[in-house]
């Protein structure tokens, strides 16, 4: 067996299932596997599925680990020795593997899948929720909570923000909307929910003052009685003459101060717009000493006044600053104040609907965890549960995360825990350049401080942490590579080290990376007709260019035959034509460019997996569903019936439309349409069905029925295309979270959709061979043969957060203009932070690319070269990037990309299958089945006439009871019999339970009954024969066998018993003959007696042969 190579090397001692392990793992180095490596070598360590966490960040990676490891296993189980034995050596497994060890490899499939509790590959979501569930009573919550949709969390805070407007709490809202829109609010309670962690100790005004750099105390009074000593409101009243007769800049200034007659907060903005020079000066606002007013005036008519207003300016110039942090200090307050009141009632109303949201999950799981009370009865619970956690994507853990991670782990770091002697391990995978979820909280710096915190406690409790690099990647030409290191060579401040170095495994692949020219700006790029959209760029406009540049290259390529190299897995190239499928366009944001990009390939009829996220509210499918639901609803609604008609789901043309209603004498639609009910008989079965049923369907049913009963998804897709099944699914999918949180109504849902920030995500791993466009961030853990970056110029900075933070104590944002000094460090660390981000976005976004990467741009770059363009540009010129001879395009290769032999890839043919005749035609019925006969239900009394023993259903009970004696108590000593006889009959009276257990000793101590009842002999013994073609299943009470006879014995319980066999009643005769029957089909060689067994009497009556026969003969089966 040939040695490993290096990479794969590293990845086998990464996956040590002994060993504590944090691994930096490089964009395409195979973590995944190393994760599946290693949970396949702890299962052969004989470590219980049930024993092995492992947390991921997305549910997609979760079901791909998952899957990943059932293949191997499943496919373990069916592999013969030799192959297995590979299998297993080249996964690591140390020592000689045996045939044992071959054995259990077979068996861990099962193990994994039938085990209770199985494997734990999950979401750290999905595992809180799980943890909360099981401790629902320590974790304070309710069993049978739901987990809130982003809809019904935004309406939840709507409608506390109203009560409170209507409520005692109108004041705290009207200091709140003094900062904010209507829209506003939902920005700031979202942020608000966000952070509430940061929110949980009150903030006191000193506080704040401090934090601001603000002497305690200090308010408005004292900001003006700093500024205003006396007398400058006649200070500036007497200067005003002079400076309007001067004109120029000195009138304007005159116009602004006019306004300024009394010592009030509100004139200092407008007092240091005149005194104070602007943003853009040398020495931003700063006093315009010897500027202000000009040289004329200062050294002639105001010459004696200027000490006074120089001063004037210097105190407003020293207030300026103080005046900032007074304002925002102020508006933080009112944030404080407004979070303190609406985070409980949050919390409160979540509660009596038994909701939590989806940072609850982490918070009430992280609380849990650390409350003295519970968390070590609950640590211990699940300490004696997990001996291995494994966490995928670590870079992208938020804090509150890992603090459950490390709560999780307590055990491990600190002792034994909950059992003693089991080894247990923590295995950690991330690369911090690949972070980019700062959005959702993950925090890069925590995946070092994390790192040093595990590798401490470990090294405490006498284990140790080994730090691995996985630096090959299995995914990447060299020349991609090469780029990249280039690229971020010198940025430590966002992740990349400068020994961190990226290799490639398949060192001789060749590869490519082109750098296209820019697409200028187009001055007049918006002319154009004024039929066009207002809402899209004009066809001249940069993005349309380039996204039509796009996909014609794309379209060239694919039917120029343009070649892709391959490694055909034998450690050779080959190259094949490219197909759509090869092709990733990533972009930054779902801009303009994103959605021209996927309207010119449509337009080239290239097929296209289209936009991987969808705005629900956007898709026309929905919007024609949801104007059909809104008619109903409210039938007046003429604009929506209207839209209705002219959608797929009815197909009205705009001359049928026009001529309804412009011909109406109705003021309604619908009243119109109805009065024509002859002419449009279809739309008004239709729509008459759906009015008749919203007071009765709920709106998931009531839209099933559009789609299903009424052909309505038929219709949409047949006109919209397969894109628009994703809108419709989406749509019901709103329609059952809808249900889950409300009452449903169909109004409600109406409400409940009125969003257009309702997304959903669609998986683009599958898509077929299409070409696929999607954010950078949407194609994490994915990869492509050609990947191109149209999305490369000069990007506006983001927004500022709507809630900063200074040391963890959250600020609420003003303008920059307005920012005091403590604000514009937040909004700068933000930034740097953001600006870092942006870099390792720039990473990801090349790192998906195998073979060939095209990197393009439109429009303005920016002059600071910071633009993904810019870079990817420098980094080339010192890679020394050529020019391709005859075009406009800059290129890197590695080796010969002609080079490998081109091989034929076998056309994909559609077999037609001709349909045997049997499909042409209506199946018949089906054939009813045969019933199963009963020997006890063969006909025939079953009791002898005059018999005045318990009615019927009283007498079967009774001897149900007594054949559950006779079938136990023989197995039994005898004396145990009374308690053995309580056990079995406990739910009857002591009377009667003492008379059937007579009866019951007095069979069973019967003379001449004792053979009956032998160890040898088989008790209730179930027996199924084919009796006159039908089916027979009975139970026998006593079976005897013998090498030449078989006694089949059945116990009666009647009140009378017949003296004769020849007096029995003919139902139990036809019984016994119905066993014998069966018997002998059974055990054709031997021979079949009967008998009863009479307890009241305690007799053994035989049946002659005949007799039963005969009984049986006389049966009529049908």
């Amino acid at each position: 067996m040939s040695p490993r190579n290096d990479a794969t090397e590293r990845q086998v001692q990464a996956a040590r299932p002994d060993a504590s392990t944090w691994l930096a793992a490089n964009a395409g180095s195979g973590k995944t596997r190393v994760l599946t490596d290693r949970v396949a070598r702890l299962l052969l360590g004989g470590v219980q599925p049930q024993h092995i966490l492992c947390l991921t960040y997305t549910k997609a990676a979760a079901s791909e680990m998952q899957n990943r490891l059932f293949k191997r296993l499943g496919e373990w189980a069916m592999l013969d020795d030799t192959p297995l034995l590979e299998e297993l050596t080249d996964l690591g497994v140390p020592g000689e593997i045996g045939f044992d060890r071959l054995a259990q490899a077979r068996t861990l499939f099962a193990r994994a899948i039938e085990t209770p509790g199985g494997l734990k590959i999950q979401t750290i979501h999905s595992f809180c929720a799980s943890l909360l569930r099981r401790f629902p009573l320590e974790a304070g919550v309710s069993p049978q909570f739901t987990e809130m949709e982003d809809r019904a969390a935004a309406l939840l805070r709507e409608e506390i923000v109203e009560d409170f407007a209507a409520g005692p709490q109108a004041g705290l809202i009207e200091d709140v909307a003094r900062f904010v829109t209507d829209t506003g609010f939902d920005k700031l309670t979202a942020a608000i929910t966000q952070k509430r962690s940061l929110f949980a100790q009150p903030l006191e005004w000193s506080d704040l003052l401090q934090r601001f750099d603000l002497p305690a105390g200090f308010d408005e009074t004292a900001l003006l009685a700093r500024v205003f000593l006396g007398g400058e409101v006649e200070l500036i009243q007497s200067i005003l003459p002079a400076l309007t007769e001067s004109g120029g800049n000195n009138a304007k200034a005159a116009a602004k101060l006019a306004a300024f007659n009394e010592a009030r907060l509100i004139h200092l903005p407008m007092l240091e717009s005149v005194f104070l020079t602007g943003k853009g000066a040398k020495e931003p606002f700063t006093a315009k000493l010897n500027a202000f007013p000009t040289k004329p005036l200062r050294e002639g008519a105001l010459a004696d006044r200027m000490p006074q207003i120089e001063a004037f300016m210097q105190r407003i110039e020293t207030a300026r600053e103080q005046r900032l942090a007074l304002v925002a200090a102020q508006k933080t307050a009112v944030l404080h104040r407004f979070a303190a009141a609406f985070l409980p009632e949050y919390e409160r109303r979540k509660q009596l609907r038994g909701w939590l949201d989806f940072d609850d999950l982490i918070l009430r799981a992280r609380q849990v965890l650390n409350d003295p009370a519970v968390a070590e009865w609950v640590l211990y619970r699940l300490d004696g549960g997990i001996d291995h956690i494994l966490v995928d994507e670590a870079q992208d853990t938020s804090p509150d995360q890992w603090d459950v991670i490390e709560k999780l782990a307590q055990e491990f770091t600190s002792g034994e825990g909950a059992r003693s002697g089991v080894e247990r391990t923590i295995f950690v995978v991330g690369d911090k350049k690949q972070s980019i979820y700062s959005f959702q909280g993950a925090d890069p710096q925590a995946f070092d401080r994390m790192q040093e915190e595990f590798g401490r406690k470990l090294a405490e409790s006498g284990s140790k942490l080994w730090d691995s690099t996985l630096e090959y990647s299995f995914r990447s030409s060299s020349v991609i590579l090469n780029l990249v290191d280039i690229l971020f060579e010198n940025r430590s401040d966002a992740g990349f080290h400068k020994d961190s170095q990226h290799r490639a495994f398949k060192a001789d692949l060749p590869g490519r990376v082109d750098l296209w020219p820019v697409v200028e700006k187009v001055a007049d790029a918006e002319d154009g007709d004024w039929t066009d959209p207002v809402d899209r760029p004009g066809a001249r406009h940069h993005t349309v260019i380039l996204a039509e540049k796009v996909a014609q290259s794309i379209k060239d390529m694919i039917e120029r035959g343009e070649t892709i190299p391959e490694d055909d897995k034998s450690g050779q190239f080959v190259r094949r034509k490219v197909q759509p499928g090869d092709f990733l366009i990533l972009v930054q944001r779902r801009s303009d460019l994103f959605a021209e990009i996927i309207r010119a390939c449509k337009a080239l009829h290239l097929p296209i997996a289209g936009a991987d996220r969808l705005k629900v509210g956007a898709e026309l499918a929905v919007k024609d569903l949801a104007a059909l639901l809104s008619f109903l609803a409210t039938p007046e609604d003429s604009l929506s019936l209207a839209t209705v008609l002219k959608s797929p789901l009815f197909g009205w043309s705009e001359q049928q439309l026009f001529d309804l209603a412009h011909r109406r004498k109705e003021q309604f639609l619908w009243a119109a349409l109805r009065n024509r009910a002859e002419e449009f008989p279809e739309t008004l079965s239709v729509l008459n069905d759906l009015r008749s049923q919203i007071d009765f369907l709920r709106p998931y049913d009531l839209i099933e029925r559009i789609l299903t009963r009424h052909d309505g998804r038929r219709k949409l897709l047949g006109r919209l295309g397969a894109e628009a099944e994703d809108g419709i699914n989406a749509l019901l999918s709103q329609a059952l979270a809808y249900e889950r949180t409300d009452i449903p109504s169909l109004t409600g849902f109406l409400v409940w959709m009125q969003t257009d920030d309702l997304e959903i995500k669609r998986q683009m791993s599958g898509v077929g061979n299409r070409i696929r466009v999607m954010t950078v961030h949407g194609s994490k853990g994915l990869e492509a043969p050609i990947v191109i970056l149209p999305d490369t110029g000069k990007r506006q900075p983001p927004r500022d957060a709507e809630i900063m933070l200074d040391g963890g104590t959250p600020l609420w944002k003003v303008s920059a203009d307005a920012s005091p000094n403590l604000i514009s460090q937040a909004r700068e660390e933000a930034r740097n932070r953001e600006e870092n981000e942006r870099l390792r976005l720039l990473y990801v976004a090349l790192t998906r690319a195998k073979k060939w990467l095209i990197v393009a741009a439109a429009g303005d770059l920016g002059k600071d070269g910071n633009s993904w363009y810019q870079m990817v540009e420098a980094a080339m010129d010192r890679a020394g990037a050529a020019q391709v001879p005859g075009t406009d395009i800059r290129r890197l290769s590695h080796e010969d990309w002609n080079a490998p032999p081109l091989i034929d890839q076998p056309n994909i043919v559609v077999q037609q299958i001709e349909l045997p005749d049997m499909f042409q035609h209506p199946a018949p019925d089906p054939v009813a089945p045969a019933g199963t006969l009963s020997p006890s239900d063969l006909g025939g009394p079953k009791a002898l006439p005059g018999d005045a023993g318990l009615d019927e259903d009283a007498a079967k009970l009774r001897g149900t009871r007594l054949h559950l004696l006779l079938e136990h108590l023989p197995a039994a000593e005898k004396d145990l019999w009374p308690e053995l006889c309580a056990r079995l009959l406990p739910d009857i009276h002591e009377t009667d339970r003492h008379e059937i257990l007579n009866e019951a000793v007095t069979v069973l101590t019967a003379e001449g009954l004792q053979p009956v009842f032998a160890p040898d002999t088989l008790a209730e013994v179930s027996i199924t024969a084919a009796l006159n073609g039908q089916r027979m299943l009975g139970v026998v009470d006593r079976l005897i066998l013998s090498e030449s006879e078989v006694h089949v014995i059945d116990f009666k319980s009647n009140a009378t018993v017949p003296d004769r066999a020849e007096d029995c009643p003919e139902g139990l005769l036809r019984q016994m003959g119905a066993y014998a029957q069966a018997l002998a089909q059974i055990y054709p060689d031997r021979s079949i007696r009967t008998a009863i067994l009479w307890t009241r009497t305690a007799r053994l009556m035989w049946l002659p042969h005949d007799l039963v026969t005969d009984a049986l003969a006389r049966t009529q089966i049908s």
